[in-house]
C-alpha cells in the first residue's frame, strides 16, 4: 500500500507541524523536504485561473499567466443551469492542472443581500438554492480534474464596506435558510476541498475564530471533509483559529504565527490534538494534490476559448423585446437592417471584475469587431462618451451628438451602457445603482433620433433602469469574460436564442431594495434587519412593483405549460412534472422554476420560494415532460424553538413558473411533516395549549363550559365573542386562573401541566 503523507505525522516536530498552517509565501505552502513533502500553490479564481508569473499580490497588479476569462458568476448564475456550471468548472480544473496549481480560489456564493455590494459580480445569485446548485456544479466540474476547489467566503460576507472587521449581526433563522444553505448545498453535494473562511466577523466573533461556524456547523453536521483556509490576511488571533478549526493561513506570517502555535502548545494553551488535527488536514490536502494524474499541455486555447463563447451566450438576459409600431420586435436584428453601434462598451468591453480575480486572458472578443464582422458596411460605429469621468463637457456633447446622428441614419441603434472598473470592483462598496448621466444622456439623444433603439448593459450587478419603459429591447449582459463580445452578437443576431434568467431582481431604487437603511452598518456592525426577506422575497412580501423579478428573461420563441403534478416520494421529496410546450418557430431553450409556499404557516415565510429548476432545451413544436426533484430539506425551516430545521405540517403550494412572477401552473400538497411538541409550562399560551394533543381537548372543554361566564369577565357586549377568543389566544395559561369565571384554578393548571408533558404513551 502506498504511503500517504498523513502516515508521516508522528514523526513531526511540533516545530514542524505548525509550520504547515501557514504560507510559505503569497500563494504556496511550505514543505517539509525532509520527509519528501512538497509544497503545492493555492491561487485564485474562480471564473478562470490568475497564477502570477511574476513577484505575487493579492490585487493583481502583477501579470499572470495567460488563462481564459469565463464568465463571472453573475453572468454564470443568470444561465440557471448547474450542467454548464460543471462544463466551465472542468475547463477550470484543466488550466489549473496545467499550471501545476493544486487548489483554484473559488467558486464565491454568497448572497447578494444589496446590490451595492462591490464584488457581486463574484456571487451567483440572491437566492441561496441556485447558488448552490451552481456552486456544486463548478465545484464538481474543477475537482473531476484532480483539482481542489475552495468554496468562499465562508460566510456572511455581503459587502465590502469595513470587510476585514465588519461584525454581520443576524439572527439564527436568517443564517440558516439564506445564509449558510447554500454552502451547505454545495458541501453535502459536492465536498469541495478546501473551504475559505471570510474576514468579517459573525455575531461578532471572526469567521476565522469561529468554532460553531467552521468545526459545529461545516465538519459535524455537514460532513465536511477537506481543509479550511484562511482568505488571505483574514487571520486576526491565529492560535484561536486553531482551536476554532482554522487549518491553513494565508499568506505567509514569515513564520510569525508559527511560533505563536508552538509556544501555544507548549504552554498548554492550545492541546496539542488540536495542532495534530489542523496539520493532517494540511498532509492529506497534499496527498490529493499529488494524485493528480499527469496532464499534457499546452492549454487548448481555443476550445476553451469556445466554451467560454457558449456559456456567455448562455448568460446574456433579454429583458425587453417588445414590437415596435405594430411590427416584429426589433431582435433578434434583421438580416439587412442598417446598424448603429453606439456606447465605447462596444469596442472596448468590460468582461470582468477588478480586484483578486482579475484574469490575464488568452485573447478578448469586442461586440463591435465581431458585429462588423457580420454585417460588414451595414454597421457603423460611434463611441457615444468616454468613459474618463475628467472628460470635458463639450467633448462629451460632442460624442453624444455624433452617435445621435449616426442613429439618425441607421435602421437600429444599438446602445451599450454599463459600469466601468472605477464604479464597481473588489475592495468597495458601490454608492448608487445609477448609470452615469451621461450615459444616461446618451440615450436619451439616441432615442429621440431613432426610437428603434436596443440597449446591451455591462455590469456585475444590477442597476437601474429608468428608460425601461421607453427602450423597446433591453439584453442584460453582465460581465461575460473574454468571449462576450462574440456572446453579445450571438444573441443580438440570433445565431444563440437567449435563454438566461435574472438571478437578482431589478429594483426601480435603491430605496426599494430589503438591505436599505442596514446597509453597511456604522462603527463595525451591520444588522441584517431584512430577515428572511432577502432579495425577490422582500418585493413579493410587500406587493411591491419591480423592474424585472426574480427569474425573468425572455426568448426569441414562445412556451406554454400545462398543468402541474406533484407527489410525495418515500423519502420526504416532492416530484414535480409539467408538460412545457414550444409554440414558437425556433428551437429555444426554457428555465423552468418551482417556487413552493405554506398555507397558514406557523412562522413569517415569503410569498413563494425558489425550491427547483431546470434549463431545457426544446425544439419548435415539441412538448416534453419536465420532471424536477424538491428536496425535503429545502421544504424545511429553522425552528428557533428546538434548533434545527423542520418540515412544517400542513398544505403546501407549489408554483411553475418562468419567473417568480410569471406562475403558470400550480398544484396542492398535503405533507405531515413534524409536528413539534413541545413541552407546556404556565408561560405557555391559551393557543399553545389548545394546539397539544393532550391538554387541548381538555381546554377547549372546560372553556366551552365557562362560555357566558367568560362574556360577561370580559365584557363580551362590547368586544364580541371572535374578539375575545383572538385575545385569549396570547393569554399565558398560568395567569387564567387569576380571572374570576374562568372555570379553572391554579392547581387544576398544574396538574394540565403534568398530564400534557408526562410521557406518552
Amino acid at each position: 500500500m502506498t504511503e500517504s503523507p498523513r502516515d508521516r505525522l508522528p514523526e513531526l516536530s511540533t516545530e514542524e507541524k505548525a509550520s504547515l498552517l501557514s504560507g510559505a509565501d503569497f500563494w504556496t505552502t511550505k514543505p517539509i523536504e525532509r520527509i519528501g513533502l512538497p509544497s503545492i500553490m493555492l491561487t485564485d479564481g474562480p471564473h478562470g485561473l490568475r497564477k502570477q508569473a511574476e513577484a505575487s499580490d493579492h490585487l493583481g497588479l502583477n501579470d499572470s499567466v495567460p488563462a481564459t476569462c469565463f464568465p463571472p458568476a453573475s453572468g454564470l448564475g443568470a444561465s440557471f443551469d448547474p450542467e454548464l456550471a460543471e462544463r466551465v468548472g472542468v475547463a477550470l480544473g484543466i488550466e489549473s492542472a496545467i499550471e501545476d496549481v493544486a487548489v483554484i480560489l473559488g467558486p464565491g456564493i454568497n448572497i447578494k443581500r444589496s446590490p451595492l455590494c462591490g464584488r457581486n459580480f463574484e456571487y451567483v445569485s440572491e437566492d441561496p438554492i441556485l447558488s448552490g446548485e451552481i456552486g456544486a456544479g463548478l465545484v464538481r466540474g474543477i475537482q473531476s480534474r484532480g483539482v481542489g476547489a475552495s468554496l468562499k467566503h465562508f460566510a456572511a460576507n455581503n459587502q465590502e464596506d469595513d470587510r476585514m472587521r465588519v461584525s454581520a449581526e443576524i439572527d439564527a433563522r436568517t443564517l440558516r435558510e439564506i445564509y449558510l444553505r447554500g454552502f451547505q448545498r454545495v458541501v453535502t453535494d459536492a465536498q469541495p476541498w478546501t473551504v475559505m473562511c471570510s474576514y468579517n466577523r459573525l455575531n461578532g466573533v471572526y469567521a476565522s475564530e469561529h468554532r460553531w461556524l467552521l468545526t459545529d456547523v461545516l465538519r459535524d453536521e455537514w460532513g465536511f471533509d477537506g481543509l479550511v483556509v484562511s482568505d488571505w490576511g483574514a487571520v486576526q488571533n491565529r492560535v484561536a483559529g486553531v482551536a476554532a478549526g482554522l487549518d491553513l493561513e494565508m499568506p505567509s506570517s514569515g513564520g510569525h504565527t508559527d511560533r505563536q502555535v508552538v509556544a501555544a502548545v507548549e504552554s498548554g494553551a492550545l492541546p496539542i490534538e488540536a495542532l495534530d488535527t489542523a496539520a493532517g488536514r494540511m498532509l492529506d490536502l497534499v496527498g490529493r494534490a499529488q494524485q493528480r494524474p499527469s496532464v499534457a499541455g499546452p492549454l487548448d486555447v481555443d476550445a476553451h476559448h469556445a466554451l467560454a463563447r457558449e456559456a456567455a451566450g448562455r448568460s446574456i438576459v433579454l429583458l425587453k423585446n417588445d414590437p415596435v409600431n405594430g411590427a416584429e420586435p426589433l431582435l433578434p436584428l434583421a438580416p439587412d437592417a442598417s446598424i448603429a453601434v453606439i456606447g465605447e462598451f462596444a469596442r472596448t468591453p468590460r468582461f470582468q471584475g477588478g480586484g483578486s480575480s482579475h484574469i490575464n486572458p488568452t485573447r478578448v472578443d469586442t461586440a463591435w469587431d465581431a458585429l462588423s464582422a457580420e454585417a460588414g458596411d451595414r454597421a457603423a460605429f460611434a463611441a457615444g462618451f468616454a468613459f474618463d469621468p475628467r472628460t470635458p463637457v463639450e467633448e462629451q456633447a460632442r460624442l453624444r451628438d455624433e452617435a445621435a446622428a449616426l442613429a439618425a441614419g441607421r435602421d437600429i441603434a444599438v446602445v451599450f451602457l454599463g459600469l466601468t472598473d472605477p464604479e464597481e470592483s473588489e475592495g468597495f462598496d458601490r454608492e448608487h445603482i445609477d448609470l452615469s448621466p451621461v450615459q444616461l444622456a446618451l440615450l436619451d439623444a439616441v432615442l429621440a433620433a431613432n426610437p428603434r433603439t436596443v440597449v446591451v448593459l455591462s455590469n456585475g450587478s444590477v442597476v437601474a433602469l429608468p428608460f425601461a419603459d421607453r427602450v423597446p429591447a433591453i439584453l442584460e449582459a453582465w460581465l461575460l469574460g473574454q468571449a462576450g463580445g462574440s456572446a453579445t452578437v450571438d444573441v443580438l443576431l440570433g445565431t444563440v436564442n437567449p435563454s438566461a434568467r435574472l438571478a437578482e431582481t431589478v429594483p426601480h431604487r435603491i430605496e426599494d431594495t430589503p438591505a436599505f437603511g442596514n446597509f453597511p452598518g456604522s462603527f463595525g456592525r451591520v444588522q441584517y434587519g431584512e430577515g428572511i426577506l432577502v432579495g425577490y422575497r422582500w418585493y413579493d412580501a410587500r406587493r411591491m412593483d419591480v423592474a424585472f423579478p426574480f427569474g425573468h428573461g425572455l426568448s426569441y420563441t414562445s412556451f406554454e405549460y400545462g398543468s402541474a403534478r406533484v407527489a410525495e416520494l418515500g423519502d420526504g421529496n416532492l416530484r414535480v412534472v409539467v408538460p412545457v410546450t414550444n409554440t414558437g418557430a425556433r428551437d429555444g431553450r426554457e428555465v423552468v422554476q418551482v417556487y413552493v409556499s405554506v398555507d397558514e404557516s406557523a412562522v413569517e415565510r415569503a410569498p413563494r420560494e425558489l425550491k427547483a429548476f431546470a434549463s431545457v432545451e426544446i425544439a419548435a413544436g415539441e412538448t416534453r415532460e419536465v420532471e424536477l426533484a424538491v428536496r425535503a430539506e429545502d421544504l424545511a425551516y429553522w425552528d428557533i424553538r428546538v434548533d434545527r430545521f423542520v418540515v412544517e405540517p400542513g398544505t403546501y403550494r407549489v408554483a411553475v413558473g418562468a419567473s417568480s412572477r410569471d406562475i403558470r401552473s400550480s398544484a396542492a400538497i398535503e405533507l405531515a411533516g413534524e409536528p413539534i411538541l413541545l413541552p407546556l409550562s404556565e408561560d405557555s399560551s391559551i393557543a399553545e395549549v389548545l394546539a397539544h394533543p393532550v391538554a387541548g381537548p381538555i381546554v377547549q372543554a372546560r372553556l366551552a363550559g365557562t362560555r357566558g361566564q367568560m362574556d360577561e369577565a370580559m365584557d363580551a357586549g362590547v368586544m364580541g365573542d371572535e374578539a375575545i377568543d383572538k385575545m385569549m389566544e396570547s393569554f399565558p395559561i398560568g395567569r387564567i386562573a387569576g380571572f374570576p369565571g374562568m372555570g379553572i384554578d391554579r392547581e387544576q393548571v398544574a396538574q394540565l401541566i403534568a398530564l400534557a408533558n408526562a410521557p406518552q404513551g
